[in-house]
């Protein structure tokens, strides 16, 4: 899987996890050097709390375009130290 957004492969990997329809890759997959932490964070009742990475690409930016959960609760063990992506960036399998 990949995620692309503004022309540019922000992460890869064969091992995501996907979660109400939403693949997860492994931090270790994601480009750091496209990723700038957000004071953002939302709570889901049943994963916990989400923190937010804004992505920065060529000057663009894509705030809060990225999400992980830095301490998943029990029932979303398997998406601990993954990050998520939306508001446009394209996951794709090829």
């Amino acid at each position: 899987m990949k995620a692309i957004w503004n022309g540019q492969v922000i992460a890869e990997s064969d091992d995501t996890v996907v979660v109400e329809g939403n693949h997860y890759f492994p931090r270790q997959s994601v480009r750091s050097e496209y990723l700038q932490a957000s004071p953002t964070h939302t709570v889901c009742p049943w994963k916990g709390t989400a923190s937010y990475y804004t992505l920065r690409v060529d000057g663009q930016e894509n705030a809060d375009a990225a999400w992980f959960y830095p301490e998943p609760k029990e029932a979303a063990r398997q998406i601990a130290g993954r990050v998520a992506f939306w508001r446009g960036v394209q996951v794709t399998g090829s």
